[in-house]
């Protein structure tokens, strides 16, 4: 006869999270460090950052984003724009694609955000122009982002999410916006 016994086990720290608060100190210009962040279950998420060119030193498990007054989109060897898109693990998760969109808002360069995955999860985009960001929306699926290089910063509105990425992002958004936003219920 078998028994169960007891366990010790640590939960992963949530990626969603990790490249949340990744997008929101760039954005704020903040200087931040995600403790015990789990860099060896992130995949390619803070090699995506860095390809809008956000600076990541890790010691241990630990992601320190120090404050960077700008910050440059790569682009293609040939020159061309960069293309994020989400892909099944280990790809990009869909999850951060709009963190991703509103953090290049303040970037030098532009970048294709290609939302595979999902219908409609670029639609709060309108919300992100309206407070002065440059998108240009293609399709439900692609929008493309001309980087505002702190040059305009962007403004607070009234606005609602359509859903909980959009939302975060939307905060984002509104945290390293002038004056006030409001959110509407």
């Amino acid at each position: 006869m078998h028994y169960l016994g007891g366990t010790t086990h640590a939960m992963l720290p949530d990626m969603i999270e990790v490249g949340s608060f990744i997008g929101l100190a760039a954005m704020t210009q903040g200087d931040i460090t995600i403790k015990n962040a789990g860099i060896n279950d992130l995949g390619i998420i803070p090699e995506k950052f860095m390809q809008l060119g956000i600076a990541m030193e890790f010691k241990g498990d630990d992601i320190h984003i120090p404050s960077q007054n700008n910050y440059t989109i790569q682009k293609y060897l040939d020159g061309g724009v960069l293309t994020i898109y989400d892909h099944p693990w280990p790809g990009f998760t869909p999850d951060l694609l709009s963190i991703v969109l509103v953090t290049a808002i303040q970037a030098t360069g532009s970048v294709l955000i290609h939302q595979k995955m999902f219908e409609s999860r670029l639609f709060f985009v309108d919300k992100l122009i309206e407070m002065g960001a440059q998108i240009i929306l293609c399709d439900p699926h692609r929008a493309v982002v001309i980087g505002l290089e702190r040059e305009h910063q962007l403004r607070g509105i009234t606005m609602s999410s359509p859903d909980i990425r959009a939302g975060v992002a939307l905060l984002i958004a509104a945290l390293s916006a002038e004056g006030k936003a409001r959110s509407r219920i």
